[in-house]
């Protein structure tokens, strides 16, 4: 049968149904959130009171932080009632996701409830995490089984990527391909098939390396702060890295799945991994659970210097001040920018931190090889539900490959650690890696045919680094691919991904080599942000020394780049995702169309490091509000909105809220809700403006600005914030620049002006605000912290 989702019903309100009620909203969805009537309101008949608990819950969610919702307005595709009086309103939905607590029992009379109303055909799915998918289904009539799965979504359900779909032995294969696909396409999720294992399979490989974690530590005598440091960003994990992670899941969650796999998996061969230890019962005893108790394995409290995290101290159970661990091999490995090559760096290390990398990756190299194929019959899929369900930059499996399969394999033997026979059957035929790959495809060995297969997704997921065969051109920087059918790809890696001269090098080369030898560029990476922005230490180095000139320079050269994006002979569309700030905005502004993954938080900052967007986003701002100037729609973003962005350091949250901000536009620009899909629809992006006969813009000369109209006003405004104390005599200064600019300068009326002209006063104030002390203690402040200074 055809399917199309219009309307899904979410049955529980709780942290988890709230926010995947939220989700769906945000790309679109009509949702009938339900949940119990409280106790004491049984006997009502005031809807407010018999849906207290739906709404209260559905309130909290809404100003929980990070928001599950691309912007507010999605609130409006939600209605909530109660299971008593609205659940024969699911007779109206597409798809119903049962989300109420962990008890067989409650779910099975749920499902009773269900069947009464649900029509034929409709999807029904479980979002547990820890019971047995098939468990829940039984008793139920032939229709519901065939249409009934897991469905298990990690959380938050906006940010975390994963969407396990675990089918029974009666789930329709259309309806496991259905969730596969809707789930990739529309809800911008790694979707993972699973078996009906327990913990399916990211909890079971997570929660393995974390109970591995806590087993090594005791044993090599480490603490809690050293371990943080081991398993963090470093080793291309979370900020949260290990104990951290505890504390925001639930410490007590954390055991009962490592307790539910030692019950339930009677022949996993590491079941004493999840033995739990003496220290981490006392924790749970002592109900130190982690964030919603207040504590757990950290502890924030009050002091003299304000808000302070002390660390437990696992020997003697007292909280204690952090301590900053020292290790010779993580300050060698932390300047290395390439993950794998850290990763290779860390695993030789002489010292304790070396001791404890070979010990983790030994432990779960063989956990892993001895689940293939109990838990899923592809390798892929490990790596997958890993990367999405719990943020590793590389899989289980991938990490194997960068440290050498034979190799790691010959030490772990040493070491006495075993792989599954598997892996020494794949090594003996002359395979040597679980991944390749061949003509820009990326290949898994696969277990059971004993061959290479192509991962699926084809031509939706384009990743540049796999088109490494078809180099064009590379500087140190800078990379520029064939990525097919006449298109080209150019990437850039950097400190977070910021833009200094040899990226703007490589961005003109790029361009010029697109023009002469394809039918446009697609800007993008593959990194975990699109661009943190101009280089600032280059800048605070030539105003430092006050090389005036050469700083002169270099913003010409950056204006000069981002022109060359918006005024070339092919389209340039760009990719962004993850962070896109300051230059790296301003290059999206130029762009012939942006394709931006929905978990994009885009803006110009400059202000906070007292500066204005030198790069052309200032001028772009007021070439946009002058062309919004003769509308009269009131969706319009107006000058002045334009001027408080930036005056801000606005951020948007999400691609979607960038709309509100002129950022992207509308009917124009395109938001890609699975990050992993947005360059090959850049790439369709670039095709289809080829294909419709692309001609070269021609450089603007009738940009409208208000002159001292304008500036009068914004002037006023900036006096009132600095009057209230809502900005510093800096902020002021630099805001008064700004409205400058923005307004064409001090103009007697409203005029016609150029681009040139407007990029020339924006290097000026740009150029001016670098002699600024206070700016350059604020860019000072960013380079040693992180955080600007407020001066």
């Amino acid at each position: 049968m055809k399917r199309s989702i219009r309307k899904v019903a979410v049955l529980g309100s709780g942290v988890m149904g709230s926010r995947i009620a939220c989700h769906f909203a945000g790309i679109g969805v009509q949702v009938l959130l339900l949940d119990m009537v409280p106790k004491g309101s049984e006997e009502s008949t005031k809807p407010a009171e018999r849906n207290k608990l739906v709404n209260d819950a559905l309130q909290a969610a809404v100003k929980s932080n990070p928001s599950p919702v691309f912007t507010k307005d999605v609130l409006k595709r939600i209605t909530t009632g109660n299971f008593d009086d609205n659940m024969k309103d699911i007779a109206s939905c597409d798809w119903i996701i049962e989300v109420v607590v962990e008890r067989l029992d409650i779910k099975q009379l749920i499902y009773e409830k269900v069947e009464r109303f649900r029509k034929p055909g409709t999807l029904v799915t479980s979002n547990t995490s820890g019971i047995p998918i098939h468990m829940m289904a039984e008793g139920r009539s032939d229709d519901f089984r065939k249409n009934f799965c897991g469905s298990h979504f990690f959380n938050p359900p906006r940010y975390l990527r994963l969407l396990e779909i675990i089918p029974t032995p009666h789930t329709d294969p259309a309806v496991v391909d259905f969730l596969m696909h809707y789930g990739d396409l529309y809800l911008g999720k790694t979707t993972v098939l699973c078996k009906d294992t327990p913990a399916f399979i990211a909890n079971r490989i997570g929660v393995f390396s974390i109970m591995s974690v806590f087993h090594i530590m005791d044993k090599l005598g480490l603490t809690i702060d050293e371990i943080e440091a081991l398993t963090g960003p470093v080793m291309g994990r979370p900020k949260s890295a290990t104990f951290r992670t505890g504390d925001l899941v639930g410490i007590d969650t954390l055991v009962k799945v490592a307790k539910g796999v030692a019950d339930n998996c009677p022949n996993d061969e590491a079941k004493e991994v999840f033995t739990i230890p003496a220290w981490l019962d006392t924790v749970v005893k002592n109900n130190w659970l982690g964030d919603k108790t207040g504590q757990g394995f950290f502890k924030k409290i009050k002091s003299a210097e304000g808000k302070e995290i002390l660390t437990l101290n696992l020997q003697t159970m007292e909280y204690g001040a952090r301590i900053k661990p020292k290790f010779a091999s993580i300050e060698a490995a932390k300047p290395v920018e390439d993950l794998r090559q850290r990763i290779k760096m860390l695993n030789a290390a002489p010292d304790k931190a070396g001791e404890f990398y070979r010990m983790f990756h030994y432990a779960l190299f063989s956990y892993i090889s001895h689940r293939i194929p109990e838990i899923s019959d592809e390798i892929y899929r490990l790596d997958d539900a890993m990367k999405a369900g719990f943020g590793w930059e590389i899989g289980a499996f991938e990490t194997w490959d960068t440290l050498g399969v034979a190799k790691t394999v010959d030490a772990m033997k040493s070491a006495g650690y075993k792989v599954a026979p598997w892996v020494e059957e794949m090594l003996a035929a002359g395979a040597t890696g679980f991944y390749k790959v061949e003509a820009g495809k990326r290949l898994y060995y696969d277990v059971a045919s004993k061959s290479y297969k192509a991962l699926p997704g084809g031509e939706a997921f384009i990743i540049l680094n796999n088109h490494a065969d078809k180099l064009v051109w590379k500087n140190s920087a800078c990379r520029l691919y064939d990525i097919g059918d006449g298109v080209a790809g150019f990437e850039w890696s950097s400190k977070m991904n910021s833009i200094g001269g040899e990226v703007l090098e490589g961005l003109n080369k790029a361009i010029t080599t697109a023009e002469e030898k394809f039918k446009g560029l697609v800007i993008a990476n593959d990194g975990p942000n699109f661009s943190a922005g101009a280089n600032v230490g280059m800048i605070f180095m030539l105003a430092i020394e006050q090389e005036y000139d050469e700083l002169d320079m270099a913003i010409r050269m950056f204006q000069n780049s981002m022109m060359r994006v918006r005024y070339s002979s092919i389209p340039v569309v760009t990719a962004p995702h993850g962070l896109c700030l300051g230059g790296g905005c301003e290059m999206n502004l130029h762009a012939d169309k942006i394709c931006a993954a929905a978990e994009t938080y885009i803006g110009l900052v400059e202000l906070g490091v007292g500066l204005i967007p030198g790069g052309g986003g200032t001028k772009e701002f007021a070439l946009r509000a002058g062309d919004e100037l003769h509308t009269d729609e009131p969706e319009t973003v107006t000058l002045k909105d334009r001027f408080f962005s930036i005056a801000t350091a606005k951020v948007a949250t999400s691609a979607q809220e960038s709309f509100d901000m002129g950022i992207m536009r509308k009917g124009h620009d395109e938001v890609v809700m699975n990050i992993g899909r947005r360059i090959a629809e850049a790439k369709k992006s670039v095709i289809a403006l080829y294909d419709e006969g692309y001609s070269m813009p021609v450089q603007r000369n009738d940009v409208k600005v208000m002159g001292r109209l304008g500036l009068g006003a914004m002037l006023a405004g900036i006096n009132g914030m600095w009057r209230g104390n809502y900005a510093t005599d800096h902020d002021a200064l630099v805001a008064r620049k700004l409205a400058y600019v923005m307004c064409g300068g001090d103009l007697t009326s409203q005029s016609l002006v150029n681009e040139q002209y407007l990029l020339d006063l924006e290097r000026e104030a740009f150029l001016s605000l670098c002699g600024e002390k206070k700016t350059l203690e604020r860019i000072q402040s960013v380079l040693k912290s992180g955080r600007p200074v407020r001066n």
